[in-house]
């Protein structure tokens, strides 16, 4: 059993209940026990009590990340599944979903029960395993589901790789919707997007570097909006960088079709400018577009069309990124500076409020993954995350939890920072002073 703990005097915003006034939380055995004004008062002389401070700090439900790579089994040397679990956390996660593009592939639930078995002896953020859609992720046989679910995996995808076969796509979202699970799809059609190195434009034709047009990811969009509603399976759209992927993402839950849709931070915040130089830590996919897409992915974060935010968490070897633009590989680490970046892009210019921020960034990962979590409520587990909406500072990734160190943002000073991650009752992150 952990020691009681009160989180005192904070900023309680908790979405799921409409909650968002000053007060106190109250964890006991792992659970929230009470949330109110007077919690204190109520606590005072328990055998054990710990008491955090939170006056002038957030107190929110735990974020989850349902998009990162952890590279463990296979890549160890560029992140393990304990490293990375110890970065979320100091990022304010308290659970993050594990993506399959390991090696071996997590296609099986032998591997699945390896990923869980290394989170437990982490003892930070929990990690959900995301099973592959395909074996290998080959994209030619399915992985068996039900195997995986069973072991512990909350989803299936083939991200890193799309899913080129339509009727592959089909028959997934058949057999994941018996087990009441979302298929999340990496949207990039292969052809279109093959040799690219960018956004297709101005600035890649200015570079000299190959494009991948945004038709590439919309055309693949809208493949899987219509499959999802011919199957009625959840599709769950990875990464979404383009205007017209939110148009269709608009289309399809207009009409009731059960699809998801996630953004990442830099996405959010970043354009294609930031590749200038040939910076190759600005090299992603998909790549960092124009700042028209930027702008209507943050209005599609406001008004709901875009449901959560997540990471696309990808760390790689400094050498790796040390090669010429289009040989170095794709991808950021995200865990340790998502939330300053959303505070500072959408929260500080006045786009979304912080208790919008953390529905997309606690709430609705728990609720379109059912995931436990995401919730202050009484009785559930007490997965928290206390944080400084105001603290400015510089990013230093030398100072990062992860191993990675592939970052745009190094230099830039920022608003927000975590104080305390607290995962089933226990502190597995807190800042230094």
């Amino acid at each position: 059993m952990t020691k009681p703990l009160l989180l005192r005097g904070g900023r309680v915003i908790d979405p799921s209940q409409r909650l968002d006034e000053t007060g106190d939380v109250l964890i006991v055995d792992g659970v929230v026990e009470a949330v109110g004004a007077r919690v204190s008062n109520q606590s005072a002389g328990r055998d054990g009590l710990e008491t955090i401070d939170c006056a002038g700090l957030v107190v929110s439900p735990g974020f989850i990340d349902v998009h990162c790579h952890l590279r463990e089994p296979g890549r160890e040397e560029v992140e393990t599944i304990a490293t990375g679990a110890r970065a979320a956390a100091a990022g304010g996660f308290a659970a993050v979903c594990a993506m399959p593009n390991t090696d071996p592939v997590t296609d099986n639930q032998a591997a699945v029960g390896f990923i869980i078995r290394q989170a437990s002896r982490a003892n930070a953020a929990r990690v959900y395993p995301i099973g592959a859609i395909s074996v290998g992720q080959k994209g030619e046989a399915l992985a068996e589901f039900g195997e995986m679910v069973a072991a512990g995996a909350v989803a299936v995808s083939d991200d890193g790789k799309p899913v080129a076969s339509a009727h592959l796509m089909r028959t997934a979202l058949e057999y994941a919707r018996t087990f009441g699970i979302p298929v999340a799809d990496h949207c990039e059609e292969p052809t279109l997007a093959y040799g690219g190195a960018m956004n297709e434009g101005v600035v890649s034709a200015r570079l000299g570097l190959k494009g991948i047009p945004s038709e590439a990811e919309e055309i693949m969009a809208i493949r899987d909006i219509l499959l999802a509603r011919r199957t009625g399976g959840h599709i769950h759209l990875c990464h979404m960088s383009t205007r017209g992927s939110v148009e269709l993402i608009r289309w399809g839950k207009d009409r009731g079709i059960a699809v998801t849709a996630e953004v990442c931070p830099h996405h959010l915040s970043l354009t294609e400018d930031a590749v200038d130089g040939y910076n190759t830590n600005a090299k992603m996919n998909p790549p960092l577009r124009s700042a028209d897409d930027v702008d209507a992915l943050q209005q599609a974060v406001r008004d709901g069309t875009i449901d959560l935010i997540a990471t696309d968490h990808a760390p790689h070897h400094y050498d790796e990124k040390e090669r010429e633009f289009a040989d170095a590989p794709n991808g950021i680490i995200g865990l340790e500076t998502a939330l300053a970046v959303n505070i500072t892009w959408l929260v500080t210019p006045g786009i979304v409020d912080l208790p919008l921020l953390i529905e997309r960034m606690a709430c609705a990962p728990a609720r379109v993954f059912k995931l436990p979590g995401g919730t202050l409520r009484r009785g559930t587990q007490a997965d928290v995350t206390v944080f400084d909406p105001d603290a400015e500072w510089t990013v230093e990734p030398s100072r990062f939890k992860s191993k990675g160190r592939n970052t745009p943002y190094a230099g830039r000073t920022m608003r927000g920072r975590t104080r305390c991650t607290i995962v089933g009752g226990s502190i597995v992150h807190r800042a230094e002073a």
